[in-house]
């Protein structure tokens, strides 16, 4: 697939890089300091990934050249009406992976691809069921992967993704926080 823009992804999420990369396309990583992530308090949990996308991508919309495509993302752990953010520490990490443990819970990706003429947002979402945890698990996976930049404190990728995660229904890459199959198809629109 050719696209005529240079593709430029706006994170410095190791995994994003690693994703994108899979769908064998050239592009280049710019990252913006101190872009705001919040969101207004009544915004309906499943609106919370591409509201954030979307407003990442209005903080980059000064910087983008006529040549170029934009790809902003933000994903969320959800459950019931709980949205579980980045853990501040162990103890918050270990607190939200017994929240998800025996449950299951939505992974929500909010994607905005932007050029100067066109703006596109969606999000794609993926459920997620993890078995009964057991204390000891889970302080292991704490001590040895520190989950303390992944939303809901774990990667599905990582060792508690290969013990814990007993079903999925949706795509594996949303969890891990880029639907490329999603992005595929928007930039093929592009």
């Amino acid at each position: 697939m050719t696209v005529p823009y240079r593709i430029v992804l706006a994170s410095n999420s190791p995994r994003r890089k690693e994703l994108l990369a899979g769908l064998d396309l050239d592009f280049q990583v710019r990252v913006l300091k101190d872009v705001d992530e919040s969101y207004p308090a009544d915004l309906p949990t499943e609106q919370i990934a591409e509201y954030i996308s979307h407003k990442k991508a209005e903080a980059y919309r000064e910087t983008i050249a006529e040549d170029e495509l934009v790809i902003t993302a933000d994903t969320v752990v959800i459950l019931g009406s709980q949205v579980l953010g980045k853990p501040h520490d162990a103890d918050d990490a270990c607190r939200m992976l017994r929240q998800l443990s025996g449950k299951t819970h939505q992974v929500i990706t909010g994607v905005t691809m932007t050029t100067r003429l066109r703006q596109e947002s969606f999000s794609v979402r993926t459920d997620v069921t993890f078995k009964q945890l057991s204390e000891d698990e889970i302080a292991y996976y704490v001590e040895h992967f520190q989950p303390f930049d992944k939303a809901g404190a774990y990667g599905i990728q990582e060792w508690i993704g290969y013990i814990g995660v007993t079903g999925l229904n949706g795509s594996y890459f949303n969890v891990m926080g880029l639907p490329v199959q999603r992005i595929y198809e928007g930039l093929k629109r592009f």
